[in-house]
């Protein structure tokens, strides 16, 4: 293939194009047939008589950027070519488009593939292959729809491996998916490099690599991949189509090394000429390379054919006034070049070139911008001897399981569903999904950091085993908490918690600063009473919240009847109590007359026991509701109700030390000399009485849920919540930006937090936290006697009357017996009011 074609053409009517590949190449035999059939069935398909013939002046570049350019600048100075077809690589590229340039002559390229040579900055350069920008968007929508949040891009360091790289991250970035590591392997390096590259990446977490090589490299990579156990289950590989373009043609051994791998390649619709086409391309194939076997025909082949029909339909619209022209050599060097000594026809044909527009072989054959357009490409997942379609991607509709599923719109916004995709085998012969990272087998385990404080140790808890070389054991809500969501996960989590303290065990700093220790990479992740916020979601990313949000004003109660033991004698004000004297007198003294009559016969006196009873019942009815409102109402009366007064008469509220809280006070307008820390429970309540300085002494206290709810579990009596709730979003655990964690453990708190698991965990903690207890219990129970006894002649169900259970003293129990059976005696037996009073009184 590598002699010139032009024994059978008469030099007049010649259309001289140079051609420049590295001829040892796969890619550039495959080229070279293809061309030479294209020539021939261009000019055999018709009898019509040509205005001039195409003729091909091959030249090998022997994979040597300059020897390239010196075979170039041959064919145009001393052969006289008015295009180049060439070169293989897109760094010679580079080199020719700026010969390209200078001389006026269009270098074309069907396999320069890198985005490094811009079809904008080099006006006589053509692409009739598809820029590696176009499969960026596949490969973005494939991580997309499986949820990947890391990649790891493996590339050879070359102006082809190089170029697409930044476009991919940039790419994934869109969608919060990491790279945190790009594996760079050079074509000459050794197989031992090549372990050691590979070795590097088994000690990390990601799992997911996009593989951009040419295939002489490529090959040898997968193989040490197989070897050391890299194609086993857990891990995905996506190769781009500089590998998978040649994977009919590869071996079984490599295609071996490659299995469960996933490929993307331009989509090449099927036809019956294009099969005709394949079964003549590899008897020719065989002709020229008698010694290769199982060489595919792949898309270079067809893009080469598609390049010599465009030149060849070109020659017949070009219209030349002076023929000589096409034939007049270039006699100087193209740096040196004159504006007369460069061909006219040069311009002509790049105008030409670019409108042209034809059904190639390889589908649609339309330059834009001087570049070969591709709307769709194929998904493949190689399995047995080769690689099997899954699926089809186009610029319009994204994934799809196949071109009969096109659809109209697409929702870029949203992954495409999974089942988009045909069954997909996984490296190990899985089906499952690799989840995209483990934790490394060499690597050490996650370091969890929890804070260390002296307070709210329920939420967590650091004790020191100094029997046993002064280990810490760490426990608490929070740490339950994480442990039960560890335990939905599908897969084992190791780790170790490592307390944020100074070495005399004293904490480190501020919740702020603990947050920073992950950003800075010294922690993995932090468990802990850590709230969601903004400012810290800037440089960390948080799970899903698993307690309640917002944090909220405690104030005290006002000192309260409720706690007063003479709250009996309260309602009965000196007017109420005169009438009741009086009635007492008077009714004593009419049922004096009748005490040896055991029972009231005269009229009168019942008169006057039925004035007595209708008065008790009123009196009995007004205390009552009286002492229950002292009870209840006056008991949930706060001492402070408005924030904004705190703020305008610069009264000291507390805040917990440490906590963003601080941060938020200011901003509500409070001074910082009225806002006083607190570190416990405990020591919140000592700031509310006259145990502190009048100075730090508080007014009120701001605390989040979670610490409001264990304040007021243990104080509920003497405290309430007051005022607004103010936004907050909750503890969450800690993680670095973009862990593939996150998801995961959101997942499984929600599942914890729906579960009674949470409740468990709760009680263990915080107790059985229901509403508070009567502060006044024995009173309250005394209200019950006047309802039950003056309900008795209605109630008879002796049950709403029992003492039993009741908070009172024994003494009080037992006087409260006496009452409630003298009170049914005299109902039942119709027993005198004399009866009664005597028997009270023994």
């Amino acid at each position: 293939m590598g002699q010139n074609t032009t024994d059978t053409v008469d030099d007049n009517n010649e259309f001289k194009v140079g051609v420049v590949l590295d001829f040892d190449s796969l890619v550039s035999k495959i080229g070279l047939t293809s061309m030479s059939m294209a020539l021939s069935d261009f000019y055999s398909s018709t009898n019509d008589t040509h205005k001039r013939k195409l003729v091909l002046h091959t030249r090998d570049s022997r994979r040597d950027i300059s020897h390239a350019a010196s075979q170039a600048n041959d064919l145009i100075k001393n052969v006289g070519v008015q295009a180049i077809i060439g070169p293989l690589t897109s760094l010679q590229a580079i080199i020719m488009a700026d010969l390209g340039n200078k001389a006026r002559v269009p270098v074309i390229s069907f396999t320069a593939t890198s985005p490094t040579v811009s079809t904008s900055r080099n006006p006589y350069f053509f692409r009739t292959t598809q820029s590696d920008l176009a499969q960026v968007n596949v490969i973005y929508d494939l991580v997309k729809t499986f949820g990947w949040r890391d990649v790891v891009p493996i590339y050879e360091d070359t102006e082809y491996g190089r170029g697409v790289i930044p476009y991919l991250t940039d790419a994934f970035q869109a969608i919060d998916t990491k790279v945190p590591y790009r594996s760079v392997i050079s074509p000459a390096t050794t197989d031992g490099e090549i372990l050691k590259a590979l070795y590097k990446l088994m000690a990390m977490k990601t799992r997911v690599f996009v593989v951009h090589m040419t295939p002489s490299l490529g090959i040898r990579v997968f193989q040490k991949a197989k070897m050391i156990g890299m194609m086993s289950e857990g891990y995905a590989w996506i190769i781009t189509d500089g590998l998978s373009n040649i994977l009919g043609s590869f071996n079984s051994s490599v295609i071996d090394s490659m299995q469960g791998v996933l490929g993307v390649r331009p989509y090449i619709p099927r036809s019956i000429e294009f099969g005709e086409f394949q079964a003549r391309w590899k008897k020719k194939f065989a002709q020229y390379n008698p010694h290769m076997e199982n060489v595919e025909l792949n898309i270079f082949g067809l893009r080469a054919y598609d390049t010599i029909r465009a030149l060849a339909n070109v020659l017949e619209r070009l219209e030349i006034t002076n023929s000589s022209s096409l034939l007049e050599p270039q006699t100087v060097f193209p740096a040196a070049l004159t504006t007369s000594s460069v061909p006219q026809i040069g311009p002509m044909l790049l105008q030409l070139l670019r409108e042209t527009n034809f059904n190639g072989l390889s589908g649609d054959f339309n330059l834009i911008n001087r570049e070969l357009q591709s709307n769709a490409f194929q998904i493949l997942n190689v399995i047995g001897n080769g690689g099997r379609e899954i699926g089809i991607w186009t610029t319009s509709n994204g994934i799809l399981r196949d071109s009969g599923s096109l659809i109209t719109t697409r929702a870029k916004d949203f992954p495409a569903p999974k089942d988009n995709l045909r069954a997909i085998i996984w490296p190990g012969e899985s089906t499952v999904v690799p989840k995209g990272w483990v934790f490394p087998e060499v690597g050490k385990k996650l370091r969890i950091g929890v804070p260390v404080k002296e307070g709210f140790t329920e939420f967590v808890r650091v004790t020191r085993n100094s029997s046993f070389n002064n280990s810490t054991y760490v426990t608490g809500y929070c740490i339950d908490v994480f442990k039960a969501a560890l335990e939905m996960l599908p897969y084992p989590v190791p780790y170790e918690f490592v307390p944020f303290e100074k070495a005399d065990g004293t904490t480190a700093g501020t919740y702020d600063d603990l947050v920073y220790q992950v950003y800075a990479q010294n922690y993995d992740a932090i468990v802990g009473y850590i709230t969601i916020s903004a400012n810290r979601s800037a440089y960390v990313e948080f799970t899903l919240p698993y307690t309640p949000s917002g944090f909220s004003m405690i104030v005290p109660l006002k000192e309260g009847t409720s706690n007063n033991p003479w709250i009996l004698f309260k309602p009965l004000n000196a007017q109420l109590w005169g009438v009741s004297v009086l009635f007492f007198i008077f009714t004593g003294l009419k049922t004096a007359t009748y005490v040896s009559e055991q029972r009231v016969h005269n009229g009168m006196a019942k008169v006057v026991v039925v004035i007595w009873v209708f008065v008790f019942l009123i009196l009995s009815s007004s205390y009552t509701a009286s002492l229950t409102s002292m009870l209840t109402v006056h008991r949930l009366e706060p001492t402070v109700t408005d924030v904004h007064e705190l703020i305008k008469n610069h009264q000291n509220v507390g805040y917990l030390d440490g906590t963003f809280i601080y941060t938020m006070l200011r901003g509500m307008g409070f001074e910082e000399a009225n806002l006083k820390p607190y570190i416990s429970t405990e020591d919140l309540k000592e700031a509310f009485t006259e145990l502190r300085n009048k100075e730090d002494r508080i007014v009120a206290g701001f605390g989040e849920a979670p610490y409001n709810r264990l304040f007021l579990a243990k104080y509920c009596h003497q405290f309430a919540l007051v005022g607004p709730t103010y936004k907050t979003e909750g503890f969450g655990f800690v993680f670095p930006r973009g862990s593939p964690l996150v998801p995961d453990i959101s997942r499984a708190i929600l599942t914890v937090r729906e579960s009674d698991k949470i409740t468990r965990i709760e009680q263990a903690w915080f107790g059985n936290q229901q509403s508070c207890a009567d502060p006044a219990p024995c009173f309250s129970q005394l209200v019950s006697i006047w309802i039950a006894l003056g309900s008795f002649p209605h109630n008879r169900n002796s049950n709403s009357f029992s003492p039993s259970g009741w908070s009172c003293s024994s003494g009080i129990l037992h006087l409260l017996e006496k009452i409630k059976d003298l009170w049914e005696s005299f109902h039942r037996n119709n027993s005198s009011f004399v009866e009664v009073a005597t028997s009270v009184t023994r």
